[in-house]
Protein backbone atom coordinates (compact mmCIF):
# COMPACT_ATOMS: atom_id res chain seq x y z
CA UNK A 1 0.00 0.00 0.00
CA UNK A 2 1.20 3.52 -0.79
CA UNK A 3 0.95 5.48 2.45
CA UNK A 4 1.39 9.24 2.76
CA UNK A 5 1.93 10.64 6.25
CA UNK A 6 1.29 14.37 6.52
CA UNK A 7 2.80 16.31 9.45
CA UNK A 8 3.48 20.03 9.84
CA UNK A 9 4.95 22.08 12.66
CA UNK A 10 8.19 22.08 14.61
CA UNK A 11 10.65 19.22 15.16
CA UNK A 12 8.48 17.57 17.79
CA UNK A 13 5.50 17.62 15.42
CA UNK A 14 7.44 15.75 12.70
CA UNK A 15 10.17 13.54 14.20
CA UNK A 16 7.86 10.89 15.74
CA UNK A 17 6.42 10.15 12.30
CA UNK A 18 9.83 9.04 11.04
CA UNK A 19 9.68 6.10 13.45
CA UNK A 20 6.09 5.35 12.48
CA UNK A 21 6.96 5.52 8.80
CA UNK A 22 9.94 3.19 9.18
CA UNK A 23 7.74 0.70 11.02
CA UNK A 24 5.14 0.77 8.23
CA UNK A 25 7.85 0.41 5.60
CA UNK A 26 9.07 -2.66 7.45
CA UNK A 27 5.63 -4.17 6.87
CA UNK A 28 6.10 -3.85 3.12
CA UNK A 29 4.34 -0.53 2.51
CA UNK A 30 5.63 2.32 0.35
CA UNK A 31 5.82 5.26 2.75
CA UNK A 32 6.24 8.98 2.07
CA UNK A 33 6.26 11.71 4.70
CA UNK A 34 5.16 15.23 3.81
CA UNK A 35 6.71 17.80 6.15
CA UNK A 36 8.26 21.28 6.08
CA UNK A 37 11.36 21.60 3.91
CA UNK A 38 13.49 22.14 7.03
CA UNK A 39 13.06 18.44 7.85
CA UNK A 40 14.10 17.00 4.49
CA UNK A 41 17.33 15.54 5.90
CA UNK A 42 15.55 14.16 8.96
CA UNK A 43 12.98 12.32 6.82
CA UNK A 44 15.30 11.20 4.03
CA UNK A 45 17.86 10.04 6.58
CA UNK A 46 15.22 7.66 7.92
CA UNK A 47 14.91 6.06 4.51
CA UNK A 48 11.45 7.50 3.80
CA UNK A 49 10.38 9.38 0.69
CA UNK A 50 10.22 13.09 1.48
CA UNK A 51 7.55 15.41 0.10
CA UNK A 52 8.06 19.07 0.91
CA UNK A 53 5.48 21.38 2.49
CA UNK A 54 6.13 25.10 1.81
CA UNK A 55 5.71 26.24 5.40
CA UNK A 56 8.30 27.54 7.83
CA UNK A 57 8.10 25.58 11.11
CA UNK A 58 9.21 28.71 12.93
CA UNK A 59 6.16 30.51 11.59
CA UNK A 60 3.92 28.89 14.18
CA UNK A 61 6.49 28.77 16.98
CA UNK A 62 6.14 30.85 20.11
CA UNK A 63 8.83 33.24 21.26
CA UNK A 64 7.58 32.82 24.80
CA UNK A 65 6.17 36.33 25.10
CA UNK A 66 3.30 36.51 22.61
CA UNK A 67 -0.34 37.11 23.37
CA UNK A 68 -3.25 35.00 22.18
CA UNK A 69 -4.12 37.31 19.27
CA UNK A 70 -0.55 37.26 17.97
CA UNK A 71 -0.37 33.46 18.19
CA UNK A 72 -3.68 33.14 16.30
CA UNK A 73 -2.41 35.48 13.60
CA UNK A 74 0.75 33.40 13.14
CA UNK A 75 -1.30 30.21 13.07
CA UNK A 76 -3.63 31.66 10.45
CA UNK A 77 -0.72 32.61 8.20
CA UNK A 78 0.71 29.10 8.62
CA UNK A 79 -2.61 27.49 7.61
CA UNK A 80 -2.94 29.74 4.55
CA UNK A 81 0.33 28.41 3.15
CA UNK A 82 -0.40 24.83 4.17
CA UNK A 83 -3.43 24.12 1.94
CA UNK A 84 -1.72 24.27 -1.45
CA UNK A 85 1.34 22.55 -0.01
CA UNK A 86 -0.69 19.55 1.10
CA UNK A 87 -2.37 19.32 -2.29
CA UNK A 88 0.99 19.40 -4.07
CA UNK A 89 2.39 16.75 -1.72
CA UNK A 90 -0.58 14.49 -2.40
CA UNK A 91 -0.43 14.93 -6.19
CA UNK A 92 1.90 11.93 -6.79
CA UNK A 93 -0.85 9.78 -5.29
CA UNK A 94 -1.42 7.53 -2.28
CA UNK A 95 -3.71 4.71 -1.20
CA UNK A 96 -3.97 5.96 2.39
CA UNK A 97 -3.45 9.27 4.18
CA UNK A 98 -2.22 9.33 7.78
CA UNK A 99 -3.03 12.79 9.14
CA UNK A 100 -1.44 14.54 12.11
CA UNK A 101 -3.28 16.98 14.35
CA UNK A 102 -2.01 19.93 12.30
CA UNK A 103 -2.86 18.50 8.87
CA UNK A 104 -6.16 16.68 9.47
CA UNK A 105 -8.52 19.70 9.05
CA UNK A 106 -7.30 20.14 5.45
CA UNK A 107 -6.37 16.52 4.88
CA UNK A 108 -10.04 15.47 5.12
CA UNK A 109 -10.72 17.34 1.89
CA UNK A 110 -7.77 15.69 0.16
CA UNK A 111 -8.96 12.21 1.15
CA UNK A 112 -12.42 13.05 -0.21
CA UNK A 113 -11.03 14.22 -3.55
CA UNK A 114 -8.58 11.31 -3.86
CA UNK A 115 -11.26 8.81 -2.83
CA UNK A 116 -8.87 7.11 -0.41
CA UNK A 117 -9.23 6.26 3.30
CA UNK A 118 -7.54 8.30 5.98
CA UNK A 119 -6.65 7.75 9.64
CA UNK A 120 -5.82 10.35 12.25
CA UNK A 121 -2.48 9.85 13.98
CA UNK A 122 -2.55 12.55 16.65
CA UNK A 123 0.04 13.50 19.24
CA UNK A 124 -2.39 15.54 21.38
CA UNK A 125 -5.86 14.75 22.82
CA UNK A 126 -7.68 17.57 21.05
CA UNK A 127 -11.20 16.12 20.94
CA UNK A 128 -13.70 17.57 23.45
CA UNK A 129 -14.12 15.73 26.74
CA UNK A 130 -15.50 16.48 30.16
CA UNK A 131 -12.49 14.89 31.86
CA UNK A 132 -10.06 17.75 31.27
CA UNK A 133 -10.08 21.22 29.66
CA UNK A 134 -8.71 21.82 26.15
CA UNK A 135 -5.01 21.05 25.89
CA UNK A 136 -4.37 24.54 24.54
CA UNK A 137 -5.78 26.98 27.03
CA UNK A 138 -5.55 28.20 30.62
CA UNK A 139 -5.49 24.63 31.93
CA UNK A 140 -7.92 25.13 34.82
CA UNK A 141 -10.71 22.56 34.94
CA UNK A 142 -14.17 24.00 34.36
CA UNK A 143 -16.02 20.90 35.52
CA UNK A 144 -17.31 18.18 33.23
CA UNK A 145 -19.85 20.34 31.40
CA UNK A 146 -17.54 23.34 31.18
CA UNK A 147 -14.57 21.31 29.97
CA UNK A 148 -16.58 19.77 27.17
CA UNK A 149 -18.16 23.08 26.19
CA UNK A 150 -14.72 24.70 26.06
CA UNK A 151 -13.46 21.84 23.89
CA UNK A 152 -16.35 22.26 21.46
CA UNK A 153 -15.74 26.01 21.33
CA UNK A 154 -12.10 25.27 20.55
CA UNK A 155 -13.14 23.12 17.61
CA UNK A 156 -15.19 25.97 16.21
CA UNK A 157 -12.17 28.26 16.51
CA UNK A 158 -10.09 25.72 14.55
CA UNK A 159 -12.87 25.54 11.94
CA UNK A 160 -12.75 29.31 11.47
CA UNK A 161 -8.96 29.23 11.28
CA UNK A 162 -9.13 26.73 8.39
CA UNK A 163 -12.26 28.03 6.66
CA UNK A 164 -10.58 30.12 3.96
CA UNK A 165 -7.84 27.61 3.16
CA UNK A 166 -10.40 24.78 3.03
CA UNK A 167 -12.65 26.72 0.65
CA UNK A 168 -9.75 27.41 -1.74
CA UNK A 169 -8.52 23.81 -1.46
CA UNK A 170 -11.94 22.41 -2.37
CA UNK A 171 -12.10 24.72 -5.39
CA UNK A 172 -8.66 23.55 -6.53
CA UNK A 173 -9.65 19.90 -6.07
CA UNK A 174 -12.96 20.33 -7.95
CA UNK A 175 -15.05 19.46 -4.90
CA UNK A 176 -18.53 20.92 -4.29
CA UNK A 177 -18.89 23.74 -1.80
CA UNK A 178 -18.79 22.49 1.77
CA UNK A 179 -17.93 24.47 4.89
CA UNK A 180 -15.11 23.42 7.17
CA UNK A 181 -17.55 22.88 10.03
CA UNK A 182 -19.81 20.71 7.86
CA UNK A 183 -16.82 18.61 6.75
CA UNK A 184 -15.66 18.11 10.33
CA UNK A 185 -19.12 17.08 11.48
CA UNK A 186 -19.41 14.60 8.62
CA UNK A 187 -16.09 13.08 9.65
CA UNK A 188 -17.26 12.81 13.24
CA UNK A 189 -20.60 11.22 12.28
CA UNK A 190 -18.65 8.57 10.37
CA UNK A 191 -16.60 7.80 13.53
CA UNK A 192 -13.40 8.68 11.68
CA UNK A 193 -10.60 6.71 13.38
CA UNK A 194 -7.96 8.60 15.34
CA UNK A 195 -5.07 6.80 17.02
CA UNK A 196 -3.42 8.94 19.69
CA UNK A 197 0.33 8.46 20.00
CA UNK A 198 0.84 9.04 23.70
CA UNK A 199 0.79 6.81 26.75
CA UNK A 200 -2.34 5.98 28.70
CA UNK A 201 -0.15 6.48 31.76
CA UNK A 202 -0.24 10.19 30.94
CA UNK A 203 -3.74 10.47 29.48
CA UNK A 204 -6.13 7.53 29.85
CA UNK A 205 -8.76 7.36 27.12
CA UNK A 206 -11.64 9.63 28.18
CA UNK A 207 -14.81 7.62 28.80
CA UNK A 208 -16.96 10.17 26.95
CA UNK A 209 -15.05 10.04 23.67
CA UNK A 210 -16.95 8.75 20.64
CA UNK A 211 -16.23 5.48 18.92
CA UNK A 212 -13.11 5.34 16.77
CA UNK A 213 -10.87 7.24 19.18
CA UNK A 214 -8.05 5.27 20.82
CA UNK A 215 -4.98 5.96 22.97
CA UNK A 216 -2.34 3.54 21.71
CA UNK A 217 1.03 4.64 23.10
CA UNK A 218 3.90 6.61 21.61
CA UNK A 219 5.60 6.15 18.28
CA UNK A 220 9.15 7.39 18.63
CA UNK A 221 11.55 9.21 16.28
CA UNK A 222 13.59 6.83 14.14
CA UNK A 223 17.13 6.15 15.33
CA UNK A 224 19.44 3.81 13.42
CA UNK A 225 20.13 0.53 15.19
CA UNK A 226 23.88 1.17 15.14
CA UNK A 227 23.69 4.78 16.35
CA UNK A 228 26.19 5.88 19.01
CA UNK A 229 26.50 9.21 20.78
CA UNK A 230 29.39 11.39 19.51
CA UNK A 231 32.75 10.76 21.17
CA UNK A 232 32.79 14.25 22.68
CA UNK A 233 29.48 13.55 24.43
CA UNK A 234 30.58 10.12 25.65
CA UNK A 235 33.83 11.57 27.02
CA UNK A 236 31.91 14.25 28.94
CA UNK A 237 29.41 11.78 30.38
CA UNK A 238 32.17 9.47 31.58
CA UNK A 239 34.21 12.28 33.12
CA UNK A 240 31.94 12.82 36.12
CA UNK A 241 28.55 12.21 37.73
CA UNK A 242 25.41 12.23 35.55
CA UNK A 243 24.68 15.79 34.40
CA UNK A 244 21.39 17.67 34.12
CA UNK A 245 20.02 18.32 30.64
CA UNK A 246 18.56 21.74 29.83
CA UNK A 247 16.83 22.43 26.53
CA UNK A 248 13.80 24.34 25.26
CA UNK A 249 13.45 22.67 21.87
CA UNK A 250 11.69 24.88 19.34
CA UNK A 251 10.81 27.53 21.91
CA UNK A 252 12.29 30.90 22.88
CA UNK A 253 14.04 31.71 19.60
CA UNK A 254 16.44 34.62 19.97
CA UNK A 255 16.69 34.42 23.75
CA UNK A 256 19.84 32.31 23.85
CA UNK A 257 22.16 34.73 25.62
CA UNK A 258 19.78 35.40 28.50
CA UNK A 259 18.74 31.77 28.88
CA UNK A 260 22.31 30.47 28.67
CA UNK A 261 23.43 32.67 31.55
CA UNK A 262 20.36 31.71 33.54
CA UNK A 263 20.89 27.99 32.91
CA UNK A 264 24.57 28.03 33.87
CA UNK A 265 23.81 29.94 37.06
CA UNK A 266 21.03 27.47 37.96
CA UNK A 267 23.40 24.52 37.45
CA UNK A 268 25.98 26.23 39.63
CA UNK A 269 23.43 26.80 42.38
CA UNK A 270 22.37 23.14 42.25
CA UNK A 271 26.04 22.03 42.17
CA UNK A 272 25.60 19.76 39.16
CA UNK A 273 27.16 19.38 35.75
CA UNK A 274 25.06 20.23 32.73
CA UNK A 275 24.29 19.51 29.10
CA UNK A 276 22.76 22.41 27.17
CA UNK A 277 20.95 21.63 23.94
CA UNK A 278 21.18 24.70 21.72
CA UNK A 279 17.74 24.37 20.08
CA UNK A 280 16.07 27.36 18.48
CA UNK A 281 16.97 29.61 21.41
CA UNK A 282 20.71 29.04 20.84
CA UNK A 283 21.67 27.87 24.33
CA UNK A 284 25.42 27.47 24.88
CA UNK A 285 28.26 27.68 27.39
CA UNK A 286 32.05 27.35 27.49
CA UNK A 287 32.17 26.32 31.14
CA UNK A 288 34.27 23.19 31.76
CA UNK A 289 31.44 21.39 33.52
CA UNK A 290 28.79 22.29 30.92
CA UNK A 291 28.61 20.70 27.46
CA UNK A 292 26.75 22.32 24.56
CA UNK A 293 25.17 19.97 22.02
CA UNK A 294 22.94 20.11 18.95
CA UNK A 295 20.09 17.76 18.09
CA UNK A 296 20.78 14.29 19.52
CA UNK A 297 18.38 11.37 20.07
CA UNK A 298 16.66 11.69 23.43
CA UNK A 299 16.44 7.91 23.57
CA UNK A 300 20.24 7.68 23.87
CA UNK A 301 20.88 10.83 25.87
CA UNK A 302 18.18 11.09 28.53
CA UNK A 303 18.88 7.75 30.30
CA UNK A 304 22.35 9.13 31.10
CA UNK A 305 20.99 12.27 32.82
CA UNK A 306 20.36 13.00 36.50
CA UNK A 307 17.33 15.10 35.50
CA UNK A 308 15.92 16.85 32.42
CA UNK A 309 14.84 20.49 32.26
CA UNK A 310 12.54 20.89 29.25
CA UNK A 311 9.71 22.92 27.75
CA UNK A 312 7.19 20.08 28.23
CA UNK A 313 6.45 19.48 24.58
CA UNK A 314 4.56 16.21 24.12
CA UNK A 315 7.53 14.32 22.69
CA UNK A 316 10.16 15.57 25.12
CA UNK A 317 7.95 14.99 28.15
CA UNK A 318 7.29 11.43 26.98
CA UNK A 319 10.96 10.78 26.20
CA UNK A 320 11.94 11.86 29.71
CA UNK A 321 9.41 9.48 31.24
CA UNK A 322 10.52 6.69 28.92
CA UNK A 323 14.08 7.19 30.20
CA UNK A 324 12.91 6.95 33.80
CA UNK A 325 14.47 10.26 34.86
CA UNK A 326 12.95 13.23 36.73
CA UNK A 327 11.66 16.28 34.88
CA UNK A 328 11.79 19.98 35.62
CA UNK A 329 9.12 21.32 33.23
CA UNK A 330 9.31 24.92 32.02
CA UNK A 331 6.25 25.24 29.74
CA UNK A 332 6.21 28.11 27.27
CA UNK A 333 2.98 27.96 25.24
CA UNK A 334 0.39 25.88 23.38
CA UNK A 335 -0.07 22.36 24.82
CA UNK A 336 3.04 22.52 27.02
CA UNK A 337 1.29 23.56 30.28
CA UNK A 338 -1.04 20.57 29.78
CA UNK A 339 1.82 18.05 29.52
CA UNK A 340 3.73 19.75 32.34
CA UNK A 341 0.71 19.31 34.58
CA UNK A 342 0.35 15.67 33.59
CA UNK A 343 3.91 14.63 34.41
CA UNK A 344 3.80 16.63 37.63
CA UNK A 345 0.64 14.86 38.78
CA UNK A 346 2.35 11.54 38.09
CA UNK A 347 5.00 12.54 40.64
CA UNK A 348 7.76 12.31 38.00
CA UNK A 349 8.41 16.06 37.87
CA UNK A 350 8.88 19.03 40.12
CA UNK A 351 6.20 21.70 39.97
CA UNK A 352 6.15 23.46 36.58
CA UNK A 353 7.98 26.77 36.31
CA UNK A 354 6.15 28.99 33.80
CA UNK A 355 8.64 30.30 31.25
CA UNK A 356 7.65 33.88 31.97
CA UNK A 357 8.55 33.37 35.65
CA UNK A 358 11.85 31.55 35.07
CA UNK A 359 14.80 32.71 37.17
CA UNK A 360 18.18 31.15 37.97
CA UNK A 361 17.25 30.85 41.64
CA UNK A 362 13.93 29.15 40.94
CA UNK A 363 15.40 26.81 38.34
CA UNK A 364 18.39 25.97 40.51
CA UNK A 365 16.16 24.98 43.42
CA UNK A 366 13.95 22.83 41.19
CA UNK A 367 16.99 21.08 39.73
CA UNK A 368 18.33 20.42 43.22
CA UNK A 369 15.00 18.87 44.25
CA UNK A 370 14.81 16.71 41.14
CA UNK A 371 18.32 15.36 41.64
CA UNK A 372 18.28 14.88 45.41
CA UNK A 373 14.71 13.70 46.07
CA UNK A 374 14.71 10.04 45.02
CA UNK A 375 10.91 9.92 44.83
CA UNK A 376 10.88 11.74 41.48
CA UNK A 377 13.14 9.13 39.89
CA UNK A 378 11.24 6.26 41.49
CA UNK A 379 7.99 7.49 40.04
CA UNK A 380 9.52 8.16 36.62
CA UNK A 381 10.95 4.64 36.54
CA UNK A 382 7.54 3.22 37.43
CA UNK A 383 5.92 5.07 34.54
CA UNK A 384 8.74 3.99 32.22
CA UNK A 385 8.00 0.34 32.97
CA UNK A 386 4.36 0.88 32.04
CA UNK A 387 5.28 2.69 28.83
CA UNK A 388 7.63 -0.15 27.86
CA UNK A 389 4.58 -2.40 27.51
CA UNK A 390 2.97 -0.09 24.94
CA UNK A 391 3.66 -0.08 21.21
CA UNK A 392 1.83 2.73 19.48
CA UNK A 393 3.42 2.05 16.09
CA UNK A 394 2.24 -1.58 16.18
CA UNK A 395 -1.34 -0.37 16.77
CA UNK A 396 -1.12 1.86 13.68
CA UNK A 397 0.30 -1.04 11.66
CA UNK A 398 -2.67 -3.14 12.80
CA UNK A 399 -5.20 -0.46 11.87
CA UNK A 400 -3.67 -0.17 8.40
CA UNK A 401 -3.70 -3.95 7.95
CA UNK A 402 -7.43 -4.04 8.74
CA UNK A 403 -8.28 -1.62 5.93
CA UNK A 404 -9.65 -3.07 2.66
CA UNK A 405 -6.91 -3.63 0.10
CA UNK A 406 -7.19 -0.74 -2.38
CA UNK A 407 -7.33 -1.38 -6.12
CA UNK A 408 -4.18 -0.41 -8.01
CA UNK A 409 -4.59 2.84 -9.96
Amino acid sequence: MRILIMAAGSYGDVAPYTGLGVRLRGEGHEVALAAPEAFRELVSGSGLTFRSLPVDPRGGASEGNEGRSSLLARAAAFVERLGDGLADAAAPGADLLLLATTTAPLGWHLAEAMEVPSIGVYLQPTLPTGEFPPVVGPGRSLGRWGNRAAGELGQRVVDRLHAGAARRLRMRLGLPGHSQTARRRAVERADWPILHGFSSALVPRPADWRRGLAVVGNWWPHVAADYRLPAEVEDFLRAGPPPVFIGFGSMAAGQGERLSGLAVEALRRARVRGVLQSGWSGLGSREDDVLTIGELPHSHLFPRMAAVVHHAGAGTAAATLRAGVPSVPVPVAADQPFWAGRITRLGAATGPIPFAALTAARLGEAVRQAVEDRSYRDRAESVARRMAGEDGAARVVQAVAELPVPPRR
